[in-house]
């Protein structure tokens, strides 16, 4: 994998590669297509692991991930195990467990929504050469504002009158300047009657263009076993409002800036005939060995069959707007 993997992000602990410029690896890219090719031949010839090395490496076995399939199935309703179609089937995985799959995922807004300070983020090191590291959301000044902000007004002091005023505020030699009220008494007789119905209405009716409207999106998520990888891999179909099929470039706009960039190729489904989102799984293993790690040493035991709860809320940050469900503790 390291040869196709040609660019990296600023921390290799959590990087993900991607495949040089353009970015996004689309459907007929020369690029792609021999990458597709290459994985293919490579997955009919190399053999199907069957040693545990979760620990060690963040990969599993088919049966480890049927193991974690079943737990997330049976822990969240929502997903499902299904069979696919039969001329696409693995023959290391169960005909009726090929891939899960959790549809109707709410998104309720773009992911740029949820994104407002990613574009002021400044990496602040840690004093004395140390390791440690902060991300400021917005570049400070010397004085300890954010650049660009408004500055603060100057409040007046409530004791400093003008020269002449009155603690009300008001110059007594600006008194005739003041109307008085009783010039503006009529004779009830003379007034002519109002027609409330034609009064303006007291509500206030809050209009937005139909282009700021945000459209609810709702998506069919599904996961799959990658053998070349050995991890699981998320693709990512969804419909607009109408439940009209949005195209699979589309679902860039739910995917985090950062990673639409680098991360989210469009493919042919393994086990359906339809052209899909999916997040490129050629760093999930890494990722995944690290916060093994991260849940040992923080005195948790990281468990097999929780695999993809971990794995789910580590794509999270990656697909921040879709709601699908994870509702579990791991190492617990």
């Amino acid at each position: 994998g390291s040869a196709i993997c040609l660019v990296w992000k600023r921390n290799p602990e959590f990087s993900i590669c991607h495949f040089g410029q353009p970015p996004v690896k689309r459907k007929g890219t020369m690029r792609g297509a021999i990458h597709g090719i290459y994985k293919s031949a490579a997955e009919a010839i190399m053999p199907v692991r069957s040693t545990s090395a979760f620990k060690e490496k963040g990969v599993l076995t088919p049966e480890e991930f049927v193991l974690a399939g079943d737990t997330l199935v049976s822990t969240c309703p929502t997903w499902s195990w299904q069979g696919g179609e039969s001329a696409k089937r693995k023959p290391y995985l169960p005909p009726d467990k090929q891939y899960l799959i959790t549809r109707n995922v709410p998104s309720l807004q773009r992911a740029s929504a949820v994104e407002v300070y990613g574009d002021a983020e400044t990496i602040v090191e840690g004093a004395d050469g140390d390791e440690d590291s902060w991300v400021a959301t917005q570049g400070l000044n010397v004085s300890g504002t954010a650049e660009g902000a408004p500055m603060e007004e100057e409040i007046p002091s409530m004791d400093a009158n003008p020269s002449g005023a009155t603690s009300s505020g008001v110059n007594p030699e600006d008194d005739d300047d003041i109307p008085d009220m009783a010039d503006f008494e009529t004779d009830d007789a003379t007034m002519e009657p109002v027609d409330e119905a034609a009064l303006p209405s007291t509500y206030l009716v809050a209009t937005e263009p139909e282009d700021h409207i945000v459209r609810t999106r709702t998506y069919d998520l599904s996961i799959t076993y990658d053998k070349y990888y050995q991890t699981p891999r998320v693709w990512l179909y969804g419909y607009d409002e109408a439940r009209t099929p949005l195209k699979p470039e589309q679902a860039l706009e739910d995917v985090s800036h950062d990673h639409a960039r680098k991360t989210v190729t469009v493919e042919t489904h393994p086990h359906a005939s339809i052209q899909a989102a999916s997040i490129h799984p050629c760093q999930h293993a890494s990722v995944m060995k690290k916060l093994s790690e991260m849940l040992t040493a923080g005195g948790s035991e990281p468990r097999v069959d929780q695999y993809l709860f971990l794995f789910l809320k580590f794509l999270g940050a990656i697909i921040p707007t879709i709601e699908y469900d994870y509702t579990m503790s791991v190492g617990r």
